[in-house]
């Protein structure tokens, strides 16, 4: 199944993500792909909004993968763009939060593509710039 959502403001998308996070369940695994500064961050935030998480949320970029357990699910959020080998994710006991009870946001997570399981949710925003400079089209591609 393919949902596309098109926000015009980074708030937009911010309540596109919180709305994925009000419906997520225990062990739902989202790949989240787009070029720089297209606001996977802000979506994320949503996503941790949606599940009620109190923490500030800011990208993982050099720590690989961030916990957030004040919401009603542990939520995972991964950014491995800087990941040089994905052994380096088995060494982070990436399993254990993959197929865990909680959540996991997997930013550019066509690296390490070969450890995503095939039941995970794919999110892509895109900008163009003809539509507006804060236009995003989002869109979620789902088994089920």
């Amino acid at each position: 199944m393919e949902t596309i959502i098109e926000t015009n403001s980074p708030d937009e998308t911010l309540e596109a993500g919180r709305q994925l996070g009000l419906l997520a369940k225990p062990g739902d695994i989202y790949t989240l792909n787009g070029d720089l500064g297209v606001g996977k961050t802000v979506f994320t935030q949503g996503v941790a909004k949606g599940l009620g998480v109190t923490e500030h949320v800011n990208s993982p970029t050099f720590t690989i993968v961030q916990v957030y357990d004040s919401g009603r699910l542990p939520f995972y959020h991964f950014d491995v763009y800087r990941i040089g080998d994905v052994e380096e994710m088995e060494e982070i006991g990436y399993e254990d939060y993959f197929f865990g009870d909680g959540i996991c946001m997997v930013e550019w997570a066509q690296l390490i593509a070969e450890l995503i399981p095939q039941q995970a949710t794919k999110i892509t925003i895109e900008k163009n710039l003809e539509k507006g400079f804060d236009y995003r089209k989002i869109t979620i591609e789902s088994e089920i």
